[in-house]
This record gives C-alpha cells, structure tokens and sequence, in this order.
C-alpha cells in the first residue's frame, strides 16, 4: 500500500500522486500508467517489488532474472546462504520528492553497515543509445528514425561494425506533438523492457530491434558483426592468403583492403598485379569510397564486386592470376582468374581458400542489438535521497554512492548532473514504466555506507533494515553471475 495525498477521495475514486497526472482511480481499476491501482479503496502497486539474490554458492546456476515459481507465495523471508540486493523495481515513488524515498534499505555486506536507497524515477530528460552489429547502410546520419511515421531520435555515427542511433530524449518526448511524444514514450518502454520496436529511418531502412537480438533489416535477420574493415582483414588472414593466391580484396564501404599493396602483403613478398581499384586511394593498400553505402558486400551498395575494379595494367598483370574477393563478414565472396585479356573470369573456389573464408566467418561475433537506458537522474528526485541534493551528486562522483538501475551497474557520465547509462538486458525483466506525461518510469538505487549516508544528510528517520521490508518483497530474481554485485566494496570509497 502507498500513502494517499491530501483530497485523495472523489466520487468514490482515490487520488494517485505517483506523477504529475494526478489520477482518481475507481475501485477496481488502475491509473492511466497500469503501474498503480485502487483496490477496495487503498492505493497499491501493481508492479511486483523485487529483490535480488545472489547465491553464495560457487556451483550455484546463475538464472537471470526469472520469477521463481513460488513466488505467489513467497513470505518475503530472505534465504539463508546469499547475498540479497534491493532493486527498485516496483519500489513506486514518492513524487514530488520532497519525501524521503519509497524505500531506504540498510543491511550489513561483509560486517560493514550499508543502505540503499530505492525509487522508480520519472524520467522526462531520457532515452535510448542502440548499438546494432551490421555492415549494412542503415541511413545517412542524422536521419530522422521513426515509429508509427513520428520521429523519436537519429542516426548517430557508424562505429566498428556497428551503427548507431539515439532515441528519445526531452525534445521528442515534451517538444513536439502530442503523437510525437506517445510514439516516443512506448517506443522507449518497449525497447528497454526488451521487447521488439520496428522502426524506419528516414532515406534507409526498415528495421526491427529487440535488446539481445539480432537485427531485422528490411526483413532479412542479420547474423554476423564483420571481422573488421578490409585493412584490418587483410592483416588478420594475410599470412593464410599469400601462399595460395596472387590478390585478394576485402570490400569494405569504409575501408577496402587490397592484399598486394598492403604492408601485410608487401612484408610476405606478395608481388604486385596491377589491380586497379575505384575509390579513393588513402594508404597503400587501403582505399576509402569504393561504392556508396547500402546493403550489399562490405555495406556498400553493390552486388557484384567487380564493379570496384577498373582494368588491370597490361604492364604488371599476367593472364592466369588468380584473385579472391571477400566482405568482411565472409558472407559474399567470388574467386576470379584473368583471362587472356585480363579480364575477372568466375572460377570454382579452392579448398584452402574456402578455410579461409569459413575463418573470416568464424572471427565475426554474432549480429545483435544492444540497448542502453540513458536518463539524467536530477530535479527533485535526488531530495528524497538527502535533504541537500547537491551532496548526493557529489557522493556519486566521488564515488562514495555507488549508483545502479534495478541492481544492473549504471554507468555515470563525467560533468554536471547525474547521467546514467545502463545496459537494460541486465536489468530485471519489466523494470520500466511510463506514466502518460510522456515519461519513463526507471528504477534507481543508491547504495553506500550507512555512515556516509549519515554524513549526506539523509533521511535517516525513514531507514528500515531489509528484516523489516522483507514481507513486501513479491518477486526475487537471480542475476547473471557476469552482472557486477552493487554492494560490492570494491564499488565504494569511504568519505
């Protein structure tokens, strides 16, 4: 049960003041967020409280994040034998934060006191950053990206072997259209909980992302992250290439690797052919602008690689010369032998070069989508932590508050403020919320020593041990064994 406000009761409906949309809610029913709701006339989450467990067992199977089957239930008593961690995933808020927070949490962590404090923040500063393993040319960067024909963010710049793009934020959410900012809001909410959100980039692609999945593009599952660009391939395989061929290419939309030229091919003796490449020549053996981008070989926009080559010089080739080329993902590749005029001609691939393009293969990590909650945890949310709110700013960049999103470690960007980023397929399963402003609803932990909390001028009045709260908890769940511990003291540094 939450605390009601003040006018809290209207025509039989109770008052929520867990956002600024202030709803009655009518015996029965749940508030225009689905996360609170009036039953027989008390105001109660609907959102299972969760807590981590963290077996101490060293055998033990680490099970991320799943609802044990009990957990209907569970009395709430915490296990004997493993560390417990108070996430705030269905902890509820307490806005406007001149209260203390829904939770302050203390327990002991290898003999030392500690606290955590929990709230499920409303984010209208937030968003996504999504990383997507693909050569493929989603858009020209700063393309709009959007859902439901509104735009929710942009491309951002192509990193190594991945594309990126940047969703949401205060302007789509609050700045444009109402539309705008609904499409923006669940777009959002369904990619941080893991689910699938197609999108449609302006001049580019369809695409469908899914946290911990593999990116649709225009319909076709990817399944490979390249190896690297074509220089880096050709230093990779160089050595396996040179006895078996007289040139290979790598083709790369952003750097296309030519075997004969490169340093790796000069190193091994391998001679010069001739070859001629279309694109602008940057060092030897590396050429940029082969082709404009897309969704063929190596990201460009082409299906047949020969379109990159001009003639060969009479002066250096030879008929007969045998050529390889290759993307970097080992997905396309062609074997051609110079005719008597020199020209490409299609031959069968042979064997000890096919084991070199089942290695390109085998060096790519699987295609996948990752997904980053990103929001700025300031305003009044920091006052239901300390009565000073600037201290807990503070106490996190100097790391004496160790910060976490529903027990996942949080990473904080330097300068003003509390930014935090958080990889939200570590996070437990449903932990974000929306209410109908637009904004997300994001759970937040603060954990440091309960002495520190004591110096930030904290809410020590409202401080409850974790025997005290156990009968609230509703959900456990188990995280990765990868997953940092967040009241791991390695995390703290004493003020």
């Amino acid at each position: 049960m939450v605390s009601q406000p003040v006018d809290s009761v209207r025509d039989g409906k109770i008052r929520c003041d867990a956002c600024p949309v202030m709803c009655y809610i009518a015996d029965g029913r749940s508030g225009a967020c689905d996360r609170y709701a009036n039953e027989a006339g008390e105001l109660i989450r609907v959102d299972p409280f969760t807590i981590l467990e963290k077996s101490s067992d060293p055998d033990a199977k680490a099970v991320p994040f799943l609802q044990s089957a009990e957990a209907d239930t569970w009395d709430g008593d915490i296990l004997q034998g493993s560390r417990s961690f108070v996430t705030a995933v269905g902890a509820g808020t307490t806005y406007p934060d001149y209260k203390p927070a829904p939770f302050i949490v203390s327990q002991k962590h290898d003999d030392v006191d500690m606290v955590t404090v929990v709230t499920e923040g409303i984010f209208s500063y937030c968003g996504a950053k999504v990383k997507i393993d693909t050569d493929r040319h989603l858009g020209p960067e700063r393309s709009y990206v959007r859902s439901d024909g509104e735009p929710i963010g942009h491309v951002m710049t192509g990193e190594y072997g991945s594309q990126m793009l940047s969703l949401g934020g205060v302007h789509h959410l609050t700045g444009g259209t109402k539309k705008e900012g609904r499409m923006t809001c669940d777009a959002l909410l369904r990619l941080c909980n893991c689910e699938a959100v197609t999108l449609t980039i302006d001049d580019g692609v369809e695409i469908i992302v899914q946290a911990g999945k593999a990116p649709v593009i225009n319909g076709v599952t990817e399944q490979r992250m390249r190896v690297g660009c074509g220089s880096a391939t050709i230093g990779m395989f160089a050595k396996q290439w040179a006895p078996n061929v007289d040139e290979v290419v790598v083709v790369d939309d952003h750097i296309t690797g030519v075997l004969s030229e490169h340093q790796a091919g000069k190193l091994l003796d391998v001679q010069p052919t001739g070859i001629r490449i279309k694109g602008r020549r940057s060092t030897p053996g590396r050429y940029f602008q082969v082709a404009e981008p897309g969704t063929g070989w190596g990201g460009t926009d082409i299906d047949d690689p020969l379109k990159i080559l001009g003639d060969f010089n009479p002066k250096v080739a030879k008929a007969g010369m045998r050529m390889l080329m290759v993307s970097t993902t080992g997905e396309q590749w062609g074997y051609f032998v110079l005719n008597e005029d020199l020209q490409p001609t299609t031959a069968d691939l042979p064997d000890e070069l096919a084991v070199s393009v089942e290695r390109i293969a085998d060096n790519c990590e699987p295609a996948v989508c990752s997904v980053l909650f990103m929001g700025g945890a300031g305003g009044s949310l920091r006052a239901g932590v300390t009565e000073n709110p600037v201290r807990l700013t503070r106490s996190v960049k100097s790391s004496v508050t160790y910060v976490s999103c529903g027990g996942a470690p949080a990473y904080i960007w330097p300068g003003g403020g509390i930014t935090v980023m958080a990889d939200v397929t570590q996070m437990p399963t449903n932990s974000f919320g929306y209410v109908p402003t637009p904004a997300l609803v994001a759970p937040i932990e603060f954990t440091m020593r309960l002495a520190d909390y004591e110096k930030l001028g904290g809410h020590m009045a409202s401080v409850k041990s974790i025997d005290q709260l156990s009968s609230q908890f509703e959900r456990r769940a188990q995280p990765d064994g990868k997953m940092a511990w967040p009241m791991d003291t390695k995390n703290f540094r004493a003020d």
